[in-house]
């Protein structure tokens, strides 16, 4: 019962955080904790079903908890490949390769120090454990949370629709991961168009060191290409960076009608982190996101979680010293 009212307590901050904005991390952490605790208490109970079915239960979580890591990382390794195969070896590229060879690394370490009944080597691999542990537990809070943002019904009073830039080919044109978002942008202009309003839509995107012209112009060029009016466009051109992206698209925006709301366009992969900095800049807009092949969205993920646990690094670092402390204490008292 004790794990059911705690579940119940997470799961009304969960609610009450989701009610004063959205795009808190503090809400994916909630839903995290509410449903660990909720699956606690349901494991607790799980003597009082019948005795067949309790055998079968946990069977199939011994089997999940020994086999899934091993399977989880195997598809990592196997992404990795891919990934480096379609876009190349550049350190983005390489993350669910590592993280899965990762993964495998400390499995291995877990079986050698079983071999070898090293009690040093056991310590060690079991501090590494409550590390990935905790690591893992705010990797899940992070995607479950932003699958659930992601599906947020579409705001209504938006005058404007922000589509973030994201680099050009050759320096002038756009590429498949920015149309997609340059096409779902306009399918959310068109959706707030046919409620009666009437947005402007906002290509935000500096001109890179590498590139012919600025990213907003080429958004532009290929938006006004396929028959959108060219009027209804409002070029961002000086950014560099997603923070950028937003303040300067905010200026743009307070400019042109102060006090509007709007709806931001990035990728599905990116559009929690997204939304987390546009809370953090102050903008009062929601993130949609668009389509991004699967072979790209694992290592993409692991990339904006990255970035998610860093912007936390103070809390994070310190929690996973502290685990590190206890591991060290335990590895003094096996001596």
């Amino acid at each position: 019962m004790i794990a059911f009212a705690v579940s119940a307590l997470f799961l009304l901050l969960f609610g009450v955080g989701v009610l004063r904005d959205r795009r808190r991390f503090g809400n994916a952490v909630y839903l995290g904790l509410a449903v660990t605790f909720l699956g606690l208490g349901l494991l607790s109970a799980v003597d009082d079903l019948p005795h067949g079915l309790t055998e079968t239960i946990l069977v199939l979580l011994l089997l999940v908890l020994g086999l899934g890591p091993v399977v989880l990382a195997g598809l990592l390794c196997a992404n990795g490949v891919e990934m480096i195969r379609k876009e190349g070896r550049r350190p983005a590229n390489l993350l669910s390769l590592l993280a899965g060879l990762g993964i495998l690394g400390v499995l291995g370490l877990m079986a050698v120090a079983v071999l070898l009944r090293s009690r040093v080597l056991g310590v060690v691999a079991v501090t590494l454990l409550l590390v990935l542990g905790y690591v893992s537990f705010l990797f899940l809070c992070f995607v479950g949370y932003a699958f659930l943002y992601g599906r947020t019904r579409l705001r209504r009073d938006a005058g404007f629709v922000v589509v973030l830039g994201s680099g050009l080919i050759g320096g002038r044109r756009v590429p498949p991961l920015l149309a997609s978002r340059l096409d779902r942008g306009r399918e959310v202009y068109e959706r707030l168009a046919a409620r009666g309003g009437a947005p402007l839509l906002v290509t935000s995107g500096g001109q890179g060191p590498d590139e012919e012209l600025p990213e907003s112009h080429a958004m532009a060029a290929y938006l006004v290409e396929r028959g959108f009016p060219e009027d209804r466009i409002v070029r961002e051109d000086r950014s560099r960076t997603t923070e950028e992206n937003l303040l300067f698209s905010k200026e743009l925006m307070e400019a042109e009608r102060p006090g509007a709301g709007c709806v931001i366009v990035t990728n599905n992969f990116h559009a929690f982190r997204a939304a987390l900095m546009a809370r953090k800049a102050g903008v009062d807009g929601q993130v949609v996101g668009s389509p991004t092949a699967a072979y790209f969205w694992p290592s993409a993920t692991i990339r904006e979680f990255a970035a998610v646990f860093l912007e936390y690094r103070a809390v994070n670092l310190t929690v996973c010293a502290v685990l590190v402390g206890i591991g060290c204490l335990g590895l003094a008292v096996t001596r």
